[in-house]
């Protein structure tokens, strides 16, 4: 078995689940993501074994294009975090029904397939095929399935998807020069390339328009608060979860080793845009009063560390920012899902209007709060081990920098807590607010399980990532 294994899954999947109709359409999504779960597993044991589970084909001759797979330890990874939060999101979306339902899940899987391609390609054209194509399912599923005003979502949807196709145009010219230089679009073949320090400038600012309009950092930022309130809370979950981290892992694929000279030069600027991204997406949290608008700016504070952490250039930052990926994909998806449970029974998302719901139902409080707590990284919980390892990686760089990001911890922290208080403590709210059902308690208990056991025994993923990171690292510092 090889990787091109899942793709295949989630592409028949996807068909399938639109074909089987709109009552069978979600159990046949979460039957296929399932297996692709189960097949992203079947593949890790066979990498731990020491098989050869990528694939390079000859694709196009003229000009040279590869079908190239690359499974190393970073894009199992990934895979696995896209393979496990799938089932996840599709199982809680079970509590919602949506019209052409076949047409919404199939979408979800075919989104799936994309980014799982994305996470896996080793030819930069196909790898920007990928890219791409995960671009369209997220713009119909916003757009048709969608909250709040018609024309106001059409509005948000449309600039989200004008806003990343044309950073991504930048970076498929970077491509295409990069082409011209090596004659291939293999990624060992351009990491091999001697580029002089201008040239590495130019690529290295094409690529970063692409990845920080998709991750995002500030000032890239104004499309992300607007779309994940305005889209079904899955798709958030998509955004927020899986799609985001296509941006911060090509960051350590492509960017970094393709361009070092820039990254070592201008490390400083990038590093501190990061940390700017924490600092605002913070104070930007405290101030809103819609649940998902809060929790969108407080992601977008997460990823801005995550950011920093990678730009480091030093194995514990680039370890620490595929860490806290991982951890804030659980964490963010278990948040908007809360937020959307809560929704199923109040109908509104207005902090204000909320509150009184932990004497109601105190099993839901409790998975709320330790999500909560994961969040703004409790010891114990996995989202520590990545943000600690962060910061100790900006340290190393520069200690002022380990001050400022930290404030991600210590704001997180205030506002984090503040909602839970408005959200769910106070005097029992008129509305009743029924128990978690067990589709609801399922998709908590999962999450909650990967946040508390990796919190305790990281081991696993950091064995299967480093091997990946220190590679990265010795095309970084060739030069």
């Amino acid at each position: 078995m090889n990787v091109s294994t899942i793709l295949i899954i989630l592409l028949i999947g996807a068909f399938a689940t639109y074909f089987s109709g709109d009552k069978l359409a979600s159990k046949v999504a979460l039957l296929f993501s399932l297996v692709a779960l189960g097949c992203s597993i079947v593949l890790l044991n066979n990498y731990s074994a020491g098989e050869n589970i990528s694939v390079i084909n000859s694709w196009i001759t003229q000009p040279k294009i590869s079908f190239a797979l690359n499974a190393d330890g970073l894009g199992l990874a990934m895979v696995l975090l896209t393979a496990a939060l799938t089932p996840i999101i599709i199982f809680s979306s079970f509590g919602n029904e949506y019209k052409n339902a076949k047409a919404f899940y199939g979408l979800i899987l075919f989104m799936t397939f994309a980014m799982t391609g994305t996470f896996l390609a080793a030819d930069g054209l196909l790898y920007y095929i990928f890219w791409e194509l995960a671009l369209i399912p997220i713009y119909f599923i916003a757009l048709i399935w969608g909250n709040g005003d018609a024309e106001e979502r059409r509005k948000a949807v449309v600039k989200f998807f004008i806003y990343t196709l044309a950073g991504s145009l930048f970076m498929l010219t970077a491509f295409i020069y990069l082409y011209t230089k090596a004659g291939s679009f293999l990624i060992e073949d351009l990491y091999k390339l001697n580029l002089s320090a201008c040239e590495q400038l130019w690529i290295f600012l094409a690529f970063f328009l692409a990845y920080a309009i998709k991750i995002p950092i500030i000032p890239f930022h104004t499309w992300q608060a607007n779309v994940y309130q305005k889209a079904p809370t899955v798709g958030t979950m998509l955004l927020s979860g899986i799609m985001l981290k296509m941006g911060l892992y090509s960051v350590l694929r492509w960017q970094l080793p393709i361009a070092p000279l820039a990254a070592k030069e201008y490390m400083n600027i990038f590093i501190a845009l990061g940390i700017a991204g924490v600092i605002y997406g913070s104070i930007v949290a405290l101030r809103q009063k819609d649940l998902k608008k809060l929790l969108a700016y407080s992601s977008l504070a997460h990823v801005g560390l995550i950011a920093a952490g990678s730009y480091t250039l030093t194995l514990d930052g680039l370890r620490g920012a595929v860490m806290q990926m991982i951890a804030h994909g659980f964490v963010v998806v278990g948040l908007f899902f809360a937020a959307e449970v809560i929704y199923r029974r109040f109908e509104t998302r207005e902090i204000e209007a909320l509150g009184g719901i932990r004497t109601q139902s105190p099993k839901f409080t409790s998975m709320f709060l330790i999500l909560v707590l994961a969040s703004v990284a409790l010891p114990s919980t996995f989202n520590f081990v990545g943000e600690f390892t962060v910061l100790y990686s900006l340290s190393q760089v520069n200690i002022w920098f380990a001050i400022l990001g930290g404030t991600t911890i210590i704001l997180g922290a205030y506002y984090m807590l503040r909602m839970f208080q408005h959200v769910m403590l106070g005097e029992t709210n008129s509305k009743t607010f029924a128990d978690v059902t067990l589709n609801e308690g399922i998709s908590f208990v999962a999450i909650i399980a990967v946040l508390l056991f990796f919190g305790f025994y990281p081991k696993p993923i950091t064995d299967l990532i480093t091997p990946s990171l220190e590679t990265i690292l010795q095309v970084i510092n060739k030069n």
